[in-house]
């Protein structure tokens, strides 16, 4: 997903009304957003982090020293580790590290939901999307932060739902 599409849904999700215009720049398509009242900001997280504030809604980006500075941890994984990555061997990389750092954590930062589960989610949603049931359970911390993720209120908007439970059929020999 094009991260203007990605800074669309956060300033819905946010609750900001329409109406910034995202441009990209350079190779690597970097969104930019022309502010009314001062200069042109650019990058993924500095755009997100500025919507966050406009939106009155600081709490996402960290209540406390420690937990501000792993969301800004975050912040930069989801830009230097998970962008541009396509390889199938980086992915299953990414997703074990990850599912291990998640092994006992709810959110990212732990206990509360911040905008670093946003951009993760949405940084990720491609990939989930094509794991098989196989898969997903092989990554069964990093399914269930996902699952969790995607059934929080207006998070995933047109995103297609990735499915996590697989039917299974028992028989009752009695």
């Amino acid at each position: 997903m094009a991260a203007a599409a990605e800074l669309t849904l956060l300033e819905k999700s946010l609750g900001l009304s329409k109406g910034n215009k995202y441009s990209a720049q350079g190779e690597r398509q970097i969104p930019v957003l022309q502010t009314n009242n001062g200069p042109s900001l650019t990058g993924l997280t500095t755009i997100a982090a500025h919507l966050v504030k406009q939106a009155n809604k600081e709490y996402l980006l960290g209540s406390t020293a420690e937990e501000k500075a792993i969301v800004q941890q975050w912040l930069e994984y989801r830009v230097t580790r998970v962008d541009g990555h396509s390889n199938k061997d980086d992915i299953r990389t990414l997703l074990k590290d990850l599912n291990s750092y998640l092994e006992d954590k709810v959110y990212l930062t732990g206990y509360n939901f911040t905008l670093a589960d946003i951009l993760l989610y949405y940084g990720l949603h491609r990939f989930i999307v094509d794991l098989t049931v196989q898969e997903k359970e092989k990554y069964l911390n990093v399914s269930r932060w996902f699952c969790h993720i995607q059934h929080y209120p207006g998070i995933r908007q047109h995103l297609s739902v990735v499915v996590f439970l697989k039917n299974r059929l028992y028989t009752n020999s009695l």
